[in-house]
Order: structure tokens, then sequence, then C-alpha cells
């Protein structure tokens, strides 16, 4: 109350205070005793003249005990003028006990005056409003906290990161609850684990797991509970006055785990509606894990089906039935890659042209084209190599997938098949027919010059077949992996010298002179005899097949770091620069060598660089067409040989 007021009622302080007393007219102390309220009776010079029991407990005195003027704290001038400037007054104002502890109350003040309306005493009359005060900080609390979690919660559920931005709920989530630590933990199979956790940086040392362990039996035993432990000892938590709180954190599926809150200064003394919002926000960080699971689960299902859609060899392409392209995904290796905006939103028209879509997809807009598969065998594209198939897959009536394979190399091994299967049958044919011509021949009178010529001819076409024959059996072991080589340390020399023994007559029918160039010592390999002869008959006898008559063939041997390295070099056709990645395959025959009609099956170099493999050797080529060849086998030196 200000000055103005003060004057609004004047109090005359000339007059000698009356000394109270309680007779007459002011005999009402036994009412005054029985007052369920605390009662002061003070001068008009604010010394205290009398008070009850109530007043005595209030100020923490036994009854009858003398109370000093300082425990009413009457001292303010501003507060004397406005107690004596009004009849009645109604303020908060603090006490002191006799410990010395200070303590709000509402005090309210009145004048008592006699018959003449003048001021005899002041009647105190206060109340220990601690109780509403801690109420009405409870009811602030929940305000501000239900305010606070709304407000992260929405901006939880807006995040497209909800793991990272659980934390930082539950700093806003211990703030607005006025605690000093928040956690979001799981027991499993009796054991801990803090998923996410905010600590005050006022307690850094604190931890939850210590406060945890002991009451892990009694959560994990009833999940569905809430569990409030308001004194945890310091020797199990480190930190003096602890209480915690469990709340489970429940979602549509299940359990995601609990939530903690620990609090040092109120026990978590809270009410009803503090465990609500604590039980609300515990079901909202459910249902913001259990998306963020739902999510994880669709970006580990999608990062699955893209991996799995990326390691196909095909391209594959979602469109509606006007053939507009809503996903269009190729490796970077297939031919009809592009990238999704070169390709998305575009139609499949434009990329293949009218003639090729109109085979796919729907003429007519009514036409209901998307209820079966359909097919586009072998087919090629303007401007790119190769050759393709498409498989149309009705996804919906309004949408299908356009499979499409790159089939150039399955059309290429086919036509090689088709080629070796052609030759298979003429090689196999012509020893056979000539074969039976000699035996028709011996059959008949012959000088014995004939007959000698005619057993000749018969044996070198029976060996011919022999050996096209012996080619597609290893090359079928090869195949299978039923081919097992012996690799042991042996004379390389020698299996040189008897694969040239080998074909010597092929050579000599050719009139083509072998040039062996090799070291006169032993070169010790490791290799296996058999196969070995194999892959230098199988290169000798394409050197000198591939050689003009009258050439020469070279083999040349050399030792190097540990390795021997045979050059078998021709002066034959060469090989075309775009035939060598494919040397070494099956059935595989260049085209100058087709062109040319030389015989040969295409599987004896595969049998070569198979063995070779087996033997952990290599082999490389060197070629330059219509000039020659060499091919350079590398073998590994038996341990202790240079």
């Amino acid at each position: 109350m200000d000055k103005d007021t003060l004057h609004q009622k004047t109090v005359s302080f000339s007059q000698e205070p009356k000394t109270p007393h309680w007779d007459g007219e002011l005999d009402y102390r036994p009412l005054f005793e029985q007052a369920g309220e605390a009662f002061f009776l003070v001068s008009l010079n604010f010394e205290l003249l009398s008070l009850n029991v109530q007043a005595h407990r209030l100020l923490g005195y036994e009854d009858g005990a003398e109370i000093k003027n300082e425990n009413l704290n009457l001292k303010d001038p501003d507060l004397r003028r406005l107690i004596l400037g009004s009849r009645t007054n109604t303020f908060e104002h603090l006490l002191f006990r006799k410990d010395g502890s200070s303590f709000q109350v509402e005090l309210n003040s009145n004048l008592i005056v006699d018959k003449h309306g003048s001021p005899l005493m002041i009647k105190l009359v206060a109340r220990d409003i601690a109780g509403y005060k801690q109420y009405e900080r409870m009811l602030k609390r929940n305000a501000r906290a239900q305010s606070v979690i709304s407000e992260v919660t929405a901006s939880l559920f807006r995040s497209a990161n909800i793991e990272g931005k659980l934390p930082e709920v539950l700093e806003s989530l211990g703030y607005a609850m006025g605690v000093f630590s928040c956690v979001i933990f799981e027991l499993k199979n009796s054991s801990l684990r803090i998923k996410h956790r905010w600590v005050d940086s006022a307690v850094p040392e604190f931890e939850a797991e210590k406060v945890i362990k002991p009451f892990m039996d009694s959560i994990s035993k009833f999940p569905n509970r809430v569990f409030s432990i308001p004194d945890v000892p310091e020797k199990i938590s480190g930190v003096s006055s602890i209480s915690m709180l469990v709340v489970p954190i429940q979602g549509a599926l299940g359990s995601w785990g609990f939530l903690g809150l620990f609090d040092r200064d109120d026990q978590l003394s809270w009410l009803p509606t503090s465990f609500d919002i604590v039980q609300t926000t515990a079901n909202l960080l459910g249902a913001a894990i259990e998306r963020m699971h739902y999510e994880e689960t669709l970006r580990l299902s999608e990062r699955r089906n893209r991996i799995i859609v990326d390691a196909l060899p095909d391209l594959l392409i979602r469109v509606d039935r006007s053939g507009r392209i809503f996903d269009y995904n190729a490796g970077t290796s297939h031919p009809l890659y592009l990238e999704p905006g070169n390709s998305v939103g575009r139609n499949l028209q434009a990329l293949w042209g009218e003639e090729l879509t109109s085979k796919l997809l729907p003429q007519f807009p009514g036409e209901m084209l998307f209820t079966r598969p359909c097919s586009i065998e072998k087919f090629q594209l303007p401007n790119i190599p190769g050759d393709f198939e498409a498989r149309l897959l009705p996804i919906s009536r309004i949408e299908a997938l356009v499979i499409v394979r790159d089939v150039t190399e399955q059309a290429r091994l086919n036509q090689m098949k088709s080629d070796f299967i052609n030759w298979a049958s003429h090689e196999l044919r012509t020893p056979l027919t000539a074969a039976i011509l000699m035996t028709d021949l011996l059959k008949l009178e012959c000088t014995p010059e004939e007959r000698e010529e005619y057993l000749v001819t018969l044996s070198g076409e029976l060996n011919r077949q022999k050996t096209l024959i012996n080619e597609l059996l290893m090359a079928g072991r090869l195949e299978n992996g039923a081919l097992r080589v012996e690799i042991a340390p042996m004379d390389l020399n020698k299996v040189l010298h008897e694969a040239v023994q080998s074909v010597a007559p092929m050579a000599k029918k050719k009139k083509i002179d072998i040039d062996f160039s090799i070291t006169e010592t032993a070169c010790i390999v490791l290799g296996d005899k058999s196969a070995l002869q194999q892959v230098f008959i199988n290169l000798l006898s394409n050197a000198i097949k591939f050689s003009p008559d009258n050439s020469k063939v070279r083999i040349n041997a050399v030792r190097n770091d540990g390795m021997a390295n045979i050059a078998i070099t021709d002066s034959g056709l060469g090989i075309p620069k775009d035939a060598l990645p494919h040397l070494f395959e099956r059935f595989y025959r260049a085209r100058n060598v087709t062109t040319a009609e030389i015989p040969g099956s295409g599987i004896g170099l595969y049998i070569v660089k198979s063995i070779i493999n087996e033997l952990q050797g290599d082999i490389q080529v060197d070629t330059e067409v219509n000039k020659g060849t060499t091919f350079t086998v590398s073998l590994k030196m038996a341990g202790g040989t240079e």
C-alpha cells in the first residue's frame, strides 16, 4: 500500500497506547486459544503481546516458551505502514522458526479498535502455505512440462532422424520435469543396456547403470508397472539423495524398453498429473521408437532390394500403359544403362522407337494389355551394338515391369556351340569315312606298297579321331572340375622333347622346321607331366597348323626370377585384337581362322589355359595379324633351382 492509501484513515500516535488486558471487552482468550490457526497479538509498536498454541507450534516452540519479536520479522517500515494503514490486509510473509530457518506464510493483519474506533492492537493470523506453494510449483512445472514435451515430441515426429533426436527429447524432458538425468534403457537376458541418455552437466559423474542394476529383477518381473524408488542409497548411486522413477515404454507391438528419471531434490514427490505426463511421454517415445524401427526395417528392405536389383544383370523398367517410365534400373556395365535423370519421366517410345514399344504396350487407350505377360525375342536398338530380349510382367492393370536382358554373349555362345557341333560332326565323320574307305581298299587285291599306304592313312585318320575325342573328354573334365593334376618336380627339357616328337610327323608333312632352343642343363619345374605334354602338344600343333608350308616354328625356354618361360612362336595368320579377350573360351575360333577354313575344335586353347591355371602358372599372347603369334607359358621352378 502506498502513502496515499495510508492517509485515507488517520491513526493517532499522540495519545499513550493503552495497556492491553484480557478483562471486560477484550476477554476472548478461550476463543483465541482454541482457534485452529496461528494467532499473534501485536502492539501498535509491533511488540509481541500474545500468541496461541498453534502459533507456538508453527514457529517450532513448545507451548508457553518465550518467543522473540525477531521471529515475526516485522521491522520493515514499509510493512508496518501497510499494516497500520488499513483495517485488514492479506499478504505473503516470511517467519523465522526457533532453529533460524525461514518459511513462507500467508499473513492476515487486522487492526483491533475500541468503541471510539481508535486502534488498540494488531491481530495477525498466519497460515503455512509451504504445501500450497509446492502444489503451485508442481502445477507450474506440469504446465511447463506439458508445453515443452508437446513441442519436443511434435519436433521428434517431424524429424527424419528420430534416433538422433531422442537425446534432445530426454534433455527437454529433464529440464521440464526438474530432474537431473533421463535415460532410455532395455533389459534383455539379465543384461542392462542404456540406449539413450541425458545427464545434467552439474552431475557429470552420475552413472544411471549403478542405480538401475540393483532393481533389474523387479523391473524385469513386472515390465508393465511403474517403479518409484524414493531414496536410493548413496553407496549404490555415488550421489546423495537420489530417487528414481521407471516407466515402461509401450508401443503398438509391445514394449520398447523403459524410461528412467532421476531426481535429487524433491525425491520425485510429484502430483499424479506429473506421473501422467511422464507416462504420456513414455508412450510418445514408444510410438516414435516403433516408427523408427518401422523406418529402419523399410530402409533395410529397400537397401536389400536395391542390392539385389543392382546385382541383377538385367535392365528393369517400370512403366504405365502409356509407356511413361517410373523406374529405370541397370548396372553401369549394361549396354542400355542410363542415368535416372535421363530416363525417369521419359516415354519408352522415345528410347526404343514406336515399332518396338508397340509390341509391348497398349495400342488403344481402352486396351487392357497389362493382364498377362508378353515378350520380344532377340531385337536390336539403333546405334547400340548387341542383341536383347524383353519380357513384360504386369504389376497391376496400369503398371508393368519390363525386364530387358542383353543376350549378345548368349547368342555368341550359341553360335559357337552351333559351329562346334557342325565342325565336330564333320571332323568325326571325315576320319570315319576315310577309315572305311581304307578298309574297303585293303579287302581288294593291292600291292605291298599300296597296302602300306592304306594302313598309314587308316592309322592317321584313326589317330586324328582319337585326338579329337580326347580333347572333348578333357574339356568335359575341366568344365566339371574332374581333372586333377599332380604337381611335382620334373625336367622341362624332357617334356618339351617328347612334345616335339609327338608333332614331328605333322611338321614334316608341311615341311616346317622346329627350332628348339633350350638350356643344356636340366630345367626342373613344378608341374604334371601328362598335363604339360598336353599343353605343349596343343600349342605346337596350333603353331604348325596356322603356319605356312616351308616355314619355321621356334621354341625358346629361359629362366627368370624363379620362373621358367617357354615361348612358342609361329609365322602364321596372327590373331585379331577383338578376338584376344575370347581366345581361351570354349569353342571360340577367330574370324580369320574360320574364313581360311582351317580345321579346329575351338577347345585346344581352353584346355591349355585351364591346365596352366591348375599348375598356378601363366600364359601370355603376343600377336600381329599376318605376321605370327607367340604364346609364352610361365611355370614355377622347383625349389633350389635357377
